[in-house]
């Protein structure tokens, strides 16, 4: 079953006269999980040692803003509102639990929402910085933003999550498949197949104009695609412009599979024959354009 937590009611005794001060962010931290704030603090430096980034001018200025932010109450009623009931929504909608931990608090920028597992429990972990810098604090964005991260949690618990490759090209469809499973779980709990918490802007408009080149493009960078230079998945990437699109990519793709095979058999695709089956989706597409 899901456990609720919500920190929101601590954020401000995390900033000394304003400041954030990471000592308190610790003991904050460990206080919710015992011995954990090390995990948040590795992938912070792993960024770091990129050497694209550092904590001063990329990571602190999100962590500061959320200090007194009007915002906040907004985020945290729309938090509410969504986890209202929200087990049994899952169960009528899926006709299956998720046992789990979902909580809303004060991260490094790590993401607006992060899967992980902590001793040993299943956690989502809602990050109060990154929702606000986003603009994700409405009730609408919320339920796209958690029910997304609970489709990794209903992968993971009753399919085949947790695969990886030798080969780079094979982990990144891997998780374009992931992340499109994650997208179709959220939109079919939120009732509407082209909905996308994403969509701001003409987001989605603009996916939809430009998805053959996206995948075309997907496609073309895989051979030489790294964590830090993949420009598909995450709100800071930049692809003509635009963050994000891998989900949109990933969604297609997973709905054109969804066309042969049942949802909870999707879930059990192990990595190679999810490749293969990119591969297949990769010329269909291709090769409609070409005759097009």
């Amino acid at each position: 079953m899901l456990k609720i937590i919500n920190t929101s009611g601590q954020i401000d005794d995390l900033f000394d006269k304003g400041a954030f001060s990471r000592d308190k962010w610790r003991e904050y931290i460990n206080l919710i999980y015992e011995d954990s704030s090390h995990l948040f603090e590795d992938e912070v430096e792993e960024y770091i040692a990129s050497g694209e980034y550092t904590f001063e001018k990329d990571f602190l200025p999100v962590i500061q803003a959320v200090f007194q932010n009007p915002k906040r109450d907004i985020l945290q009623q729309s938090f509410l509102a969504v986890t209202d009931h929200l087990n049994e929504r899952i169960i009528q909608t899926f006709h299956r639990e998720i046992d789990a931990d979902l909580v809303l608090y004060l991260g490094l920028c790590n993401a607006a929402g992060w899967v992980t597992s902590i001793h040993g429990r299943d956690v989502i972990l809602l990050g109060i910085e990154k929702i606000l810098e986003l603009g994700w604090y409405s009730r609408q964005a919320m339920y796209g933003l958690i029910y997304h991260e609970l489709g990794h949690l209903y992968h993971k618990q009753y399919g085949k999550l947790e695969q990886e490759s030798e080969q780079s090209e094979k982990n990144f469809v891997w998780q374009l498949f992931t992340e499109g499973i994650a997208m179709y779980f959220e939109q079919v709990l939120v009732g509407d197949d082209s909905y996308y918490h994403q969509d701001e802007n003409g987001w989605k408009s603009w996916c939809d104009r430009n998805f053959v080149q996206i995948l075309d493009d997907f496609h073309h960078d895989l051979p030489t695609m790294s964590r830090y230079n993949q420009r598909y998945f995450g709100d800071w990437c930049d692809y003509h412009g635009h963050g994000d699109v891998g989900y949109y990519l990933g969604t297609r793709f997973v709905r054109t599979l969804l066309d042969s095979v049942s949802f909870d058999t999707l879930i059990g695709f192990d990595i190679d024959f999810v490749y293969e089956q990119y591969l297949k989706f990769y010329q269909s597409v291709v090769t409609k354009e070409n005759h097009r």
